[in-house]
């Protein structure tokens, strides 16, 4: 085997490594084919405390599972959520006209 050969084989066994890191990280945030997010991709997607997080999951609003005792939550439950609470969220005062 010559030099070139070699550095080819080298390239190829890099090559195959990269697109085995990037199929792992491509699937760390998957389960059963769906995204899943933990607490802080939520707290900082969405600029909430980690207490107001917690208060959503212990009402029953914002659906979780367990995965070795750590919340995570699935994406399009998070979305559906947040749909929820815009269309409860009451009226801007500010954009209302005040009667006189």
């Amino acid at each position: 085997m010559n030099t070139e050969d070699k550095y080819n084989d080298g390239l190829n066994g890099i090559n195959r490594r990269l697109d085995e890191v990037l199929r792992l990280l491509k699937a760390k945030n998957r389960l059963n084919g769906k995204t899943i997010l933990d607490n802080q991709d939520i707290c900082q997607m969405f600029n909430l405390s980690t207490r107001s997080l917690q208060r959503y999951r212990n009402s029953g609003e914002l659906p979780f599972i367990r995965i070795a005792g750590k919340p995570f939550y699935i994406e399009s439950e998070v979305r559906t959520f947040l749909e929820t609470k815009k269309q409860n969220k009451p009226p801007d005062e500010d954009n209302n006209p005040s009667e006189e």
